[in-house]
């Protein structure tokens, strides 16, 4: 195969991937091997390719492809979710730029557009996770909508009922009003935000005398049905069984006293709107305050209210602050900082509201899998993540798990016209209980009406490990042979959305944990620190970069500056430094193939030589390289994989064995090499799957449907680390006279003779490549210092390079004795500090020491420039 000048990966990608695909390199089919199975974290299924996803990927494919090459039976199985919120916003504002809306279609008809859009935008982003590489089954490809998955929800949640885990009750919900839904707390988000505080007087009725309250949302007035202090507050002691007037409204409303009153804020009285706060809300049930909800789903205000009907809230808070200021009940306005609850999903300022739902009871399925992660049982990498888990576990609500959509998992609850209810997996089922819980064999599919709403996303993704493998279906084979899985790959912000609820569903449907490791990536952030965003600009499209700089050039640049749950500043020059590491190797690859062979002529002793250290250095760098897999830190494997190739194989080991220029190598020496180079390559695999392939075809003659992905991973023979030793200790001796041929402006083609006076534990077991390395015409051992030559040291040893016609000695003396000087005089000065009784009495010790070492480091530097200048003279 002819090697091309420059690697072009658009030229080797898509070719590559299609064979891998052709030949089934991916697929996974239960055997006798030991399984290896990753789910994926099922993106949304209109979402398209972002960095986080990008990060993600990019490390379960590291993952899987190392664990099919360490001979296990991998697995993973990619898929997408539907996405209950997010893709019926789309699809509304889809039909919004038609002329059409929600509610001018059935639920049927609506459906079939959701699902248009689905087909004709669902798997785009898994189509673009194969251009990073992506090992997955695709022939597993599942969907949270699908029939196995939607079978699996549904028989959970009867499941769940019939063990009284969940119920129907009246609770304040986090609604959004933008997508008309309950939310569970974990879909809110805290954002900080500039506000008003608002100080309104409320007058006490049958008297001139008013109470002053404080609030940020002055609009909830008109839901207001009591005025509370704290009984503990003198201030307020003499309005005890009183009553105010709301302010606008004129409705009259008790004075209570609760210890829930901070005295510190605002005024110390506290307005209560039952239906408008979570606090609130508990206040009105201990004090049995009557609830008036003012705001209808969308967020505008309804007749309960009062005033101000139809209008949105926000609208209404400005008017309302004129209207307020005209009745004089304004009393002043400040400028108030504070945290504001936003949908996930949406955006839009969330609404604390009253509303039947249905719920799941946690507390026991979180204190089982909270067990299991503080015990290591499931183990997080890094661990400082087990400590958000606890306080999200320790701290678990019940779920509200129903959403008032159209697109998701209905919700398997029939009606009877009597307001009673059966549950079942479908009509027939339901009829039959409907039947035997009424006795009445008359009934009919008409006189059930199945409940409107749907299932939380988080319902199925959380059985995702399970339901994959139709963990909830009759043939266990799959589901026995694959579960659990083995690690997980996740962002860290869903730590509670789907981890926690994937360890309870875990031990609840399958008594055992759904996957041994959870691996948290950081977030993607800009080299600002900012979060990506399209609302910021700031987020690069990945498809854009993987063809400017590879997609190996991606995944290392991604990995390079990526620890286990630390945040990634991501940059251009990390996906250029990929590149430039791809093109590293595609030349090292150049020159070895370019290489001519002669069978003819013999090793030399520093090819020999440089084999036997490269050979240990090898295996050093895979068990370095294991090891970190091992603790899960793969950006610390890439790096290691990453230094051996660029400095020790390409800077010194090919140095060490390429013949001279226009010369032949020698057939054993090229041997090894590819040797080297195979296992390199086979290392590199994971990382960079489309080059490594690219290479590993050319360096010999393959067969169709061998491949580097199912090659064998190298292993260690015997790591003997004296060799290593012995070679750091020659790279010394060669920096060394490198150092001198600098200094003294000696060209590299000048040869050099240099003696060695041993020390304690000196090493010739690599002369041979030292003198080459350092182009050296003559080597000697020597048993006392040489005269007239420039030395330096290499560990307890000294090398001695001669001068001799090589500088002009009058004129490097002359130098010597500039710098001793200055040495000489710096030390005098550190003297001088360090005699001083005072100083050394009152400063600092680290202060002291720090002095005591430059006096070390200078008397060191004027030995060696006396001892320098004597030699010369000598």
């Amino acid at each position: 195969m002819e090697i091309a000048s420059k690697y072009n990966p658009s030229a080797t990608e898509d070719k590559w991937y299609k064979y891998w695909m052709d030949n089934e390199f991916f697929k996974s089919v239960p055997d006798e091997r030991e399984p290896y199975t990753i789910v994926i974290p099922p993106p949304n299924v209109t979402g398209v390719l972002h960095m986080g996803h990008m990060l993600n990927n990019t490390i379960q494919d590291i993952l899987i492809r190392r664990a099919r090459m360490m001979g296990k039976n991998a697995c993973w199985v990619p898929g997408t979710d539907h996405a209950s919120i997010a893709t019926e916003a789309k699809v509304v504002n889809k039909l919004k730029g038609e002329g059409i809306n929600k509610t001018d279609l059935t639920r049927d008809n609506f459906l079939d557009h959701a699902w248009e859009w689905t087909d004709k935008h669902g798997g785009i982003i898994l189509e673009q996770l194969k251009k990073l590489g992506a090992s997955c089954d695709w022939d597993r490809t599942c969907f949270t909508l699908d029939e196995e998955r939607s079978d699996a929800v549904i028989k959970v949640f009867i499941e769940l009922y019939e063990k009284g885990l969940i119920y129907r009750g009246i609770r304040m919900v986090n609604w959004d009003p933008s997508a008309l839904t309950a939310l569970s707390d974990e879909e809110v988000i805290y954002k900080e935000v500039e506000s008003k505080l608002y100080y309104l007087r409320y007058q006490i009725e049958g008297s001139d005398e008013f109470v002053t309250i404080a609030t940020t949302r002055p609009e909830t007035i008109l839901g207001d049905t009591a005025v509370c202090v704290n009984p503990n507050d003198d201030r307020f002691k003499h309005l005890k069984g009183k009553r105010v007037i709301v302010p606008l409204i004129n409705r009259s409303i008790p004075i209570i006293e609760d210890e829930y009153v901070d005295m510190e804020f605002g005024t110390g009285c506290l307005k209560i709107t039952p239906s408008h706060d979570i606090n609130d809300y508990e206040i009105g049930m201990r004090h049995n305050l009557e609830s008036i909800d003012i705001l209808n789903d969308n967020g505008t205000l309804s007749e309960a209210a009062q005033l101000y009907v139809g209008k949105d809230r926000f609208d209404v808070r400005e008017e309302i602050e004129a209207d307020l200021q005209k009745a004089g009940n304004l009393v002043k306005i400040e400028n108030y900082t504070n945290k504001v609850g936003c949908s996930e999903r949406t955006g839009a300022v969330i609404e604390p509201k009253l509303s039947t739902q249905w719920f799941l009871k946690m507390q026991e399925m979180a204190s089982t899998a909270l067990d299991a992660v503080m015990s290591d049982e499931v183990e997080f990498h890094p661990k400082k993540f087990k400590n958000v888990y606890r306080h999200w576990m320790e701290n678990v609500k019940d779920w509200c798990i129903s959403r008032q959509l159209w697109w998701g998992h209905r919700i398997p609850v029939y009606y009877l016209s009597n307001g009673e209810f059966v549950v079942a997996e479908n009509d027939e089922k339901a009829l039959a209980a409907a039947k035997e819980k009424t006795d009445n064999a008359e009934l009919t599919m008409a006189d059930l009406k199945q409940d409107e709403d749907v299932l939380d996303t988080w319902a199925s993704s959380w059985l995702w490990p399970i339901s994959v493998f139709d963990g909830f279906g009759d043939d266990k084979t799959e589901i026995d042979y694959y579960y659990p899985t083995n690690d997980l790959v996740t962002g860290h912000d869903i730590i509670f959305f789907w981890v926690a609820r994937m360890i309870m569903a875990g031990y609840e449907f399958k008594g055992k944990l759904p996957f041994k490791n959870v691996y948290f990536t950081g977030m993607v952030r800009d080299k600002q620190g900012r979060k990506m965003s399209k609302q910021l600009g700031n987020s690069p499209d990945p498809l854009d970069l993987m063809k400017q700089y590879g997609a190996d050039g991606v995944r290392v640049g991604m990995l390079l500056c990526s620890p286990a749950g630390g945040d990634l500043l991501f940059d251009d020059s990390l996906t250029e430094q990929g590149r430039n590491f791809a093109n590293k190797i595609w030349n090292a690859f150049r020159l070895v193939k370019g290489w001519e062979i002669d069978t003819t002529i013999e090793q030399p002793e520093s090819a020999k030589q440089a084999i036997e250290w490269f050979d240990a250095k090898l295996d050093q760098t895979i068990e370095t390289m294991n090891s970190h897999f091992d603790k899960y830190r793969i950006s610390d494997a890439l790096m290691t994989v990453y230094t051996v190739f660029w400095q020790e194989f390409s800077s010194w080991y090919l140095e060490a064995v390429k013949p001279a220029y226009q010369k032949p190598l020698d057939a054993a020496t090229y041997k090894a090499t590819s040797e080297f180079f195979d296992k390199l390559l086979r290392i590199l695999h994971p990382f960079m799957p489309f080059l490594s392939e690219e290479l590993w075809q050319a360096l010999e003659e393959r067969k169709e449907g061998e491949s580097i992905m199912i090659s064998d991973m190298p292993t260690v023979k015997g790591l003997d680390l004296s060799i290593i030793d012995q070679f750091e200790m020659l790279k010394e001796g060669v920096g060394g006279v490198r150092t001198i041929r600098k200094e003294k402006n000696i060209p590299i083609k000048d040869a050099l003779s240099l003696s060695i006076l041993e020390g304690d534990g000196f090493s010739a077991k690599f002369n041979a490549v030292l003198s080459k390395l350092a182009n050296l015409n003559e080597l000697n051992m020597v048993s006392e210092k040489v005269e007239g030559a420039i030395s330096f040291m290499v560990r307890t040893s000294e090398y001695f390079v001669p001068m001799d016609g090589l500088i002009d000695v009058d004129a490097e003396i002359a130098k010597l004795e500039k710098e001793l000087a200055h040495q000489q005089g710096f030390l005098k000065g550190v003297m001088k500090k360090l005699g001083n009784e005072r100083f050394v009495g009152s400063a600092p010790e680290a202060v002291v020491a720090k002095e005591k070492q430059k006096q070390a480091d200078a008397e060191a530097k004027i030995k060696t420039l006396t001892d320098s200048i004597a030699n010369l003279k000598k």
